[in-house]
């Protein structure tokens, strides 16, 4: 899952595995030795965990220890699954942080072994209420294999991760289906290199076709392949970076017989979408078949009645009392209560058999009663020379209607929640053109392509006016494209040879080639799209007071409507009311029954289940089009609560690309060679220093890639610098830690220099040759535009600023002078970073961390709201709960404010919910009705409880409209454009 969330599509980067927490390498191990390091899984049992903020608290415990890559807690079956590198942690020292956090762990020695976690997202049909998501996550829960399980009210989804060594997607939807839900799979982490095919031609059998899919499966790097006849479609599994589409049609040309040709499957849109507008569909038609019956209800109960000559026709007798009026209503409602109102059976029947009660079974029971009270009235009637009774069939009837009119509408608001996902789906290009090269790489010919059938190592031309189709980067050309639909970012961004694109991104004007890198699910939009899909599954903590609530509601307005309706119905039959109030057309028993069904339609549980999830998903679909990556619910909502922010300093606060300004020699030695030894020793660095050093010292060969002397022996030294043996020179490059550690002085003119460096806030490095310091360069790394504006802002939003960085004092408090931040830590190292915001959130700060490198990850993680800038690293980026996709400060303040609005919102959905249920209840029950003699008919009370869903869902789409502070928009801050990762100091 990690990998899917790294952005780093972006930058040309090598391999590396993907854990939030960056751990400490031992002194002399160089960093690239991560990469050959495998993982380890362990499962704990935790006993004490009591809800969600428990889990909470476990998995923050064990994300904080170095080496960690993933920690899932489940807080239904007290278990901790923990994917973690056993060359940094063991699992004695992730149960000893569980029991710090204060659980009880206990290692399980059955725990699963894979290699990965997966995870499917499939489509629920069926629920109704806030009631269905936590009854459907306990039984999914409850499937040995499963380790988490998200559903979601709002999108009718739900995400579960687990064990593909015990489980299957299949056996998840059996699950579903036997918990009285109807399931569809949406994608599984199996899909990600999936591909359909649709079968052109005739196809009778499997045999036919067995040429064919056994050329397929003996194609290098497919997976699997399967067939389905009946739809003559082929779905086939293969590794991207071996074949693609273009070569598994190929296969059915050079086979086929020109009897079978292949194209990519047809799909008119994702399934979510399709199953949506079907849904919208049925709900129109079923609203409009119940005005066709339900009007005349209304007519011949509430207004012929008071038309003369109508009013005579319709109390005709037909048998003893029995009317034609009655009759007619009926038989008018009966189609309303059986046929249309047939769901509301059929979801009381699943959600009762399966131990729960949601808004199905009021409905079903508030209708019910009032149509079978009414049939038993004109049963009496028809047998009776005397007995006079009233029906209420215009009641089951309305009722009927007006829910049905409240669940389309609902259906159509909550369409319109993920639009910001659809209109980033929609961003990919329909067809591209590919290029043909000769050997000399010039181009032979092109061809316009299905989009989908670019391949990895493609050439695509991309004209003027049109849209990139995959993520790339530029081997011909130049222009401007345009990637506001992306990152946010409103300027054209200049792009030439060697730089990169992301598809979907708009060529403005030149026409540019592009080398296809990532393709299909690889590409940043698909990521992105991913990103923020688990981002709206992922619930809020705030969350938990709706399922909380949603576990008792509907027994408890059960309880309160019987209640009413005995209570009334005794104080009528103890004349304990004047007869007076009863109206003429009633008797008590039929006005408590009245009361009785209006607080059973009333109340209104999928309000409360709304609240939180639509606000989230509108919220995070705003941020991702303001380029601000929001994940998840529980990210949002603390980010809201944040009142003290630490920076980092190289990358964050400043360009992060640092340039050499002065240079001075102490020893009788050429420039040039100087800069040699330097460069042949920093060359073997990630470091952003090490890399201005080598750009600087490329001037003095002319040379675009030259080939500097071996380097042997090179060590990386975080925090102090690098050594290395170059033209059998001892040579070390890096701060005076770094030489004070190994007994060099540092002369009196290096110390003057590094004094009037600081002042300038500028780095000053120190060079040793064999021992001796050899020189000094200054580096100046310049602060990104609007810095300082940005930090102005904050303190005005009464949050605090604090810099920590691993450079000097002198040029940490020049920076921090600079930008206006008065708290500031220098020559921090990054575990040093992560205790810096653990003293803080001990002395009660709500902290946010942003940072851009891999020393950050550990003080991301740490932090309560950790902001990755979007051009740093992909392990910060994982680390992060918000990425800032434009690298812009400013977006450190959107981030804030969305989430103070988003929260806002959350809050008044609260109200709304609650609000109809804590009025409309007493006023349903006929608390008005003693002293005004109003009381709430059961059709008006089913409208109110269908408009309580449609205002809640309503109120969260008005944060579509959301627009940035005020104080942002006089700040000219451009977007600052890094083309190589930086890892900070």
């Amino acid at each position: 899952m990690a990998k899917l969330l790294a952005l780093s599509c972006w930058r040309n980067l090598s391999p590396r595995p993907h854990y939030p927490s960056m751990p400490i390498y031992p002194k002399g191990e160089p960093a690239t030795a991560v990469q050959e390091l495998s993982d380890s899984t362990a499962l704990f049992s935790v006993i004490g965990m009591t809800c969600a903020a428990c889990a909470g608290s476990v998995e923050k415990a064990v994300k904080r220890l170095p080496g960690i890559r993933e920690a899932i807690v489940d807080v239904l079956n007290n278990r901790a699954h923990v994917i973690f590198y056993p060359f940094f942690v063991n699992e004695e020292t992730i149960r000893e942080a569980i029991e710090d956090a204060g659980f009880e762990a206990q290692l399980l020695t059955d725990a699963p072994h894979e290699k990965s976690v997966q995870v499917c997202r499939i489509q629920i049909k069926g629920m109704t209420s806030t009631s269905c998501s936590p009854t459907l996550e306990s039984a999914l829960q409850a499937l040995h294999g499963v380790l988490e399980a998200r559903v979601d009210l709002a999108t009718e989804e739900t995400q579960v991760y687990y064990n593909p060594t015990l489980l299957t997607p299949n056996h998840i939807l059996q699950a579903i289906e036997d918990s009285g839900f109807e399931a569809a799979l949406i994608s599984s982490s199996e899909d990600l290199t999936k591909i359909d095919l649709h079968v052109e031609g005739t196809v009778t059998d499997d045999a036919a076709m067995k040429p064919i899919l056994d050329s397929l499966r003996t194609l290098p790097g497919v997976h699997a392949v399967d067939f389905t006849v009946e739809l003559s479609k082929i779905s086939v599994s293969y590794k991207p970076d071996v074949t693609g589409p273009r070569y598994l049609i190929n296969v059915f040309e050079q086979i086929g017989n020109g009897n079978f040709k292949a194209k990519i499957y047809p799909t008119e849109e994702g399934q979510r979408d399709s199953h949506r507008r079907h849904e919208i569909r049925q709900y129109y038609k079923y609203f409009l078949w119940s005005l066709v019956f339900t009007i005349p209800v209304f007519l011949t109960s509430m207004v012929f009645m008071h038309v003369p000559g109508i009013k005579d026709a319709l109390d005709a007798k037909i048998v003893n009392m029995l009317t034609a009026g009655e009759v007619a209503r009926w038989l008018l409602s009966t189609p309303v209560q059986f046929v249309l109102g047939r769901r509301f059976y059929y979801g009381s029947y699943k959600s009762l058999r399966r131990g729960s009660a949601n808004m199905d079974v009021l409905i079903a029971l508030g209708t019910n009663a009032a149509y079978f009270y009414s049939f038993y009235s004109i049963l009496r009637a028809a047998t009776s020379p005397h007995f006079e009774g009233n029906d209420f069939f215009e009641t089951s009837a309305m009722l009927i209607s007006f829910i049905l009119l409240g669940k389309y509408l609902e259906i159509l608001a909550k369409g319109k929640t993920s639009d910001a996902i659809a209109k980033l789906m929609n961003l990919t290009p329909d067809t591209a053109v590919l290029l043909t090269l000769d050997g000399d790489g010039n181009v032979a010919g092109e061809e316009e392509i299905d989009s989908r059938l670019v391949q990895k190592n493609d050439v695509i031309k991309v004209a003027p006016g049109a849209k990139v189709a995959s993520d790339g980067f530029v081997v011909w050309g130049q222009s401007h494209v345009n990637e506001s639909m992306i990152t946010g970012e409103s300027r054209p961004v200049a792009k030439r040879k060697g730089d990169t694109v992301i598809g979907g991104t708009v060529n403005e004007n030149g026409v540019l080639h592009v080398k296809a890198t990532r393709v299909g699910s690889e590409s940043a939009l698909s990521q992105i799209v991913r990103l923020v899909e688990s981002a709206q599954m992922a619930k809020a903590p705030v969350q938990k007071f709706a399922d909380r609530i949603s576990r008792c509601f509907v027994p408890l307005v059960i309880v309160i409507s019987f209640s009413t309706w005995l209570a009334w119905f005794l104080a009528g039959r103890y004349h304990a009311y004047p007869k007076s109030w009863i109206p003429s057309s009633m008797d008590s028993f039929e006005l408590a029954l009245q009361f009785g069904i209006s607080v059973m339609v009333i109340a209104c549980p999928c309000a409360l289940g709304l609240a939180t999830p639509t606000a989230v998903m509108v919220g995070t679909g705003v941020g991702a089009s303001q380029g601000v990556l929001i994940k998840g619910g529980r990210a949002l909502e603390s980010a809201h609560k944040v009142n003290c922010i630490v920076f980092d300093k190289t990358g964050t606060l400043t360009v992060g690309k640092p340039v050499i300004v002065r240079t001075e020699l102490l020893t009788k030695m050429v420039l040039r060679e100087f800069y040699e030894l330097v460069a042949a020793t920093e060359v073997n660095s990630e470091h952003p220093l090490a890399k201005a050093v080598v750009e600087y010292a490329k001037k003095f060969r002319n040379e675009e890639n030259p080939s500097w002397p071996e380097a042997r022996d090179f060590v990386s030294i975080t925090g102090h610098g690098v050594k290395a043996t170059v033209h059998n020179k001892e040579i070390m490059v890096g701060n005076k830690s770094l030489l004070a550690d190994h007994n060099i002085p540092i002369p009196v003119a290096a110390e003057e220099m590094l004094a009037e460096a600081e002042k300038m806030a500028q780095t000053g490095i120190l060079v040793s040759v064999n021992g001796k310091v050899a020189g000094v360069i200054a580096v100046s790394d310049p602060l990104k535009p609007g810095a300082q504006e940005v930090i102005s802002i904050l303190k005005s939003m009464k949050i605090k600023s604090i810099m920590v960085t691993g450079d000097n004092f002198g040029t940490a408090s020049s920076i921090a002078r600079e930008v206006g931040i008065e708290n500031f830590i220098a020559e921090a190292k990054p575990d040093q970073k992560a205790e810096k915001v653990k003293e803080l959130q001990a002395s009660g700060y709500t902290v946010g961390m942003v940072g851009d490198g891999i020393n950050d990850s550990p003080a991301l993680v740490a932090a309560d709201v950790g902001m990755a800038i979007g051009a740093g690293t992909d392990i910060a980026i994982e680390a992060a709960d918000i990425v800032l996709m434009k690298s812009n400060l400013e977006d450190v303040i959107t981030a804030i404010d969305l989430s103070r609005k988003t929260f806002s919102r959350i809050r008044l959905n609260y109200v709304w919910a609650l609000g109809y249920n804590l009025l409309g209840i007493p006023i349903a029950a006929g608390a008005l009705f003693p002293s005004t003699r109003f009381r709430l008919p059961p059709w008006i009370a089913g409208a109110a409880m269908a408009a309580s869903s449609v205002s809640v869902v309503c109120c969260s789409l008005l944060l579509k409209y959301y627009r940035r502070p005020r104080k942002l928009h006089n700040l000219e801050i451009r977007g600052i454009t890094v083309e190589s990762s930086s890892t900070g100091i």
